[in-house]
C-alpha cells in the first residue's frame, strides 16, 4: 500500500508539473496570455513553432572565402611595407597576385639579402626570387594550409558573427548551422520584415576610417583622373519623404588608418537639437590610443567614417579626441541606427556573403501545417482509442489514460527544454501513439497468457508487467538510440522528428510501466477480484 502512494503522489506531481509547463501554450493557442499573477510566479516558456508550422525565411548563403584570403594578402602587404620601411629597403611596388601571391620588387639587386631576412617572420609564405630585367625581388606564395585555414575560419567566423546578429535582432529558435564547405543555413521563424533581416545578415560591415584626399581635385578624379593612392567613394543618403537616393561623391585616401575590429559598443542616440539619429561607437584600450594619435595628426582635415565602402560621415577633425568614442551620423531613421548599431557591436563579417536560395512561408501555410498535422494526429488517436477500448475493454481505458498522459509530458517538456515543434515532429508524436499503445499490448497479452493457466487477477497482472518488462525496454531502447543518432546527424526537420520521439518513448515507457500498473494495483488492493475486464 506505502508503494502505492508513492508512485499515485509521483504521478500527481508529474501531471501537476506538465499542466504548468503546457498552459501558457493553451493560451498562446486560443491568443491570449497567461494572467499577470503566472506570470509572476510560475513558467511562462511555451512551445515555439518552427518554420514549417508558424512561417518564416529560409536562407542558404555562401561565404566568399576567397574574399577573406584577400584581405589577409592585403593586410600582409600592408605591414610588409612598414617591415620594409624600417629596415631602410627602398623598393618599387609591393602588390598582390592572383589568389594568394604578394610580388615585391626592388630598386636595388643588392638589397635582396636584406629583403630575404626581413621576410623570415613570414613563416606561413613560401618565398622565391624573380629578376624581371634590371628589377629583382621576391614572390611570396601563401602556403596551402594557411589559405585553408583562413577559408575555414572566414566559415566559422561568419557563423557566428550572423548568430550574434540574429540574436539581437529578437529571433527566437533560428537555425544557424553549417551546410557544406562554405555554406550557411539560416531559418528564421515568425519573421515578418524579411528584406530588414536580408540586410542585417548580409552586410559586411567592414568599418574604415580614411583621411579625405583635398590636396586633389575631385572634379578631375570624377572626371577620370584619380591620383594613385586615392579612391572615389560615395555618400549614399535617402529622402524619407520622397525615398528619392542622393549621392555625394568623396575622394579619398586608399590607406585606412583604422577598422572597426577595436570598436568594442555601439548604441542609437537621438540628437536632442534635430531629433535625428545616430551611432555612438566606444573603442577599446588600443583603439582609443590609436584614435587620439590619429586626430592629433590630422587637426583641421577631414576623416572619413566608410562603412561597407559607403561613406557616412567626413567631419573635420577640430583636436585630438582622447575619449575612445566617435559618433557616425546620417539621415538614418531609429529601426536603420539600430541595426548600424547591431552589426558593428557584434562585429564585421569576415569574408561577403551572397544569397544562393531564398525562401518564405507564409504564415497562412504555416496554420494550414499545424491544423493538417493535428487533424492527422487526432484521427490516428481516435482509431487507436477506439481500438484498445473494444479490444481490451476497461483495460483499454488504462492504456488510453497513459497515452493521454504519453501527450501531456511531450508538450510539457518540449515547453520545458524550449524545444522546437515541427512538422515531422508532429509525425514523431504520431509514432509515439503507436509505439506507447504497442507496450501496453504486450503487457496485456502476457496478463491474458497467465490468466489462461488459471492465475488469480492479482497475479496475473503482476507476472504479465514483469515478463513484459524486458521486450518493452529491448524495442524502446533501440528506437531511442536510433532517434539519438538522428539528432546528432541530423539537420532542421530530422532533428524536430527525434526530439519528439525521444520524449514520446521516455514518456510512453514511464506511463505504460509505471502508471498503468499503479491504476491496477489501486484497483486490485484490498479486493477479491476474480475476473479482470481485459
Amino acid at each position: 500500500m506505502q508503494s502505492i502512494k508513492k508512485r499515485l503522489w509521483l504521478v500527481l506531481a508529474l501531471v501537476i508539473v506538465a499542466f504548468v509547463y503546457v498552459t501558457p501554450s493553451i493560451f498562446s493557442l486560443s491568443g491570449g496570455n497567461v494572467p499577470e499573477w503566472w506570470q509572476k510566479l510560475l513558467p511562462t516558456d511555451k512551445v515555439h513553432l518552427g518554420l514549417d508550422l508558424q512561417g518564416g525565411m529560409h536562407l542558404i548563403l555562401g561565404v566568399r572565402d576567397d574574399k577573406a584570403v584577400e584581405s589577409v594578402l592585403a593586410q600582409n602587404s600592408s605591414d610588409m611595407e612598414e617591415e620594409l620601411k624600417k629596415a631602410g629597403i627602398p623598393y618599387k611596388s609591393i602588390a598582390r597576385e592572383g589568389e594568394n601571391q604578394i610580388r615585391i620588387t626592388l630598386f636595388n639587386a643588392q638589397d635582396k639579402d636584406k629583403l630575404d631576412k626581413t621576410l623570415e617572420t613570414y613563416a606561413q609564405f613560401e618565398s622565391a626570387a624573380f629578376r624581371d630585367g634590371e628589377l629583382t625581388g621576391a614572390l611570396l606564395t601563401m602556403r596551402r594550409e594557411e589559405v585553408n585555414r583562413i577559408k575555414d575560419y572566414a566559415i566559422r567566423q561568419s557563423l557566428e558573427t550572423i548568430r550574434n546578429r540574429i540574436d539581437q535582432f529578437g529571433v527566437s529558435e533560428p537555425t544557424i548551422q553549417r551546410q557544406g564547405s562554405n555554406n550557411i543555413l539560416v531559418q528564421l521563424p515568425g519573421i515578418k520584415d524579411s528584406g530588414r533581416a536580408i540586410a542585417l545578415i548580409g552586410k559586411t560591415a567592414l568599418l574604415e576610417f580614411k583621411l579625405l584626399d583635398e590636396e586633389n581635385s575631385l572634379e578631375a578624379a570624377l572626371a577620370g583622373t584619380v591620383p594613385p593612392g586615392s579612391e572615389i567613394r560615395y555618400q549614399k543618403e535617402v529622402d524619407p519623404a520622397t525615398g528619392k537616393v542622393t549621392k555625394t561623391p568623396f575622394l579619398v585616401q586608399k590607406k585606412t588608418l583604422m577598422t572597426g575590429d577595436v570598436i568594442t559598443d555601439a548604441m542609437v542616440n537621438i540628437n536632442d537639437q534635430f531629433g535625428d539619429s545616430y551611432v555612438s561607437i566606444t573603442f577599446d584600450k588600443r583603439g582609443e590610443r590609436l584614435f587620439a594619435r590619429i586626430t592629433e595628426a590630422n587637426v583641421k582635415k577631414r576623416l572619413a567614417i566608410v562603412l561597407d565602402g559607403n561613406v557616412y560621415s567626413a567631419p573635420m577633425i577640430q583636436e585630438k579626441i582622447e575619449s575612445g568614442r566617435a559618433q557616425i551620423t546620417g539621415r538614418f531613421t531609429v529601426e536603420e541606427a539600430r541595426d548600424l548599431a547591431i552589426v558593428l557591436r557584434v562585429g564585421a563579417l569576415p569574408a561577403p556573403v551572397e544569397i544562393l536560395e531564398e525562401r518564405t512561408v507564409g504564415p497562412s501555410l504555416g496554420r494550414d501545417s499545424i491544423q493538417k498535422g493535428l487533424l492527422a494526429a487526432a484521427i490516428g488517436s481516435a482509431f487507436v482509442f477506439l481500438f484498445m477500448i473494444i479490444y481490451y475493454r476497461l483495460s483499454g481505458i488504462v492504456a488510453n489514460i497513459a497515452l493521454l498522459l504519453d501527450l501531456l509530458f511531450i508538450f510539457a517538456a518540449l515547453a520545458a527544454f524550449k524545444a522546437t515543434l515541427t512538422l515531422p515532429g508532429i509525425a514523431g508524436i504520431a509514432l509515439t501513439i503507436g509505439m506507447g499503445v504497442d507496450a501496453n499490448i504486450l503487457i496485456y497479452e502476457r496478463i491474458r497468457e497467465e490468466l489462461i493457466t488459471g492465475k488469480m487477477p492479482r497475479a496475473a497482472v503482476d507476472s504479465g508487467y514483469d515478463k513484459a518488462f524486458s521486450s518493452i525496454l529491448d524495442s524502446n531502447l533501440t528506437t531511442l538510440i536510433a532517434a539519438a543518432v538522428l539528432y546528432q546527424f541530423g539537420t532542421g526537420p530530422i532533428r524536430g522528428f527525434a526530439v519528439t520521439l525521444s520524449l514520446g518513448i521516455l514518456a510512453s515507457m514511464f506511463t505504460a510501466i509505471i502508471v498503468t500498473k499503479m491504476i491496477f494495483d489501486m484497483s486490485l488492493q484490498g479486493r477479491k477480484v476474480t475476473s479482470l475486464s481485459i
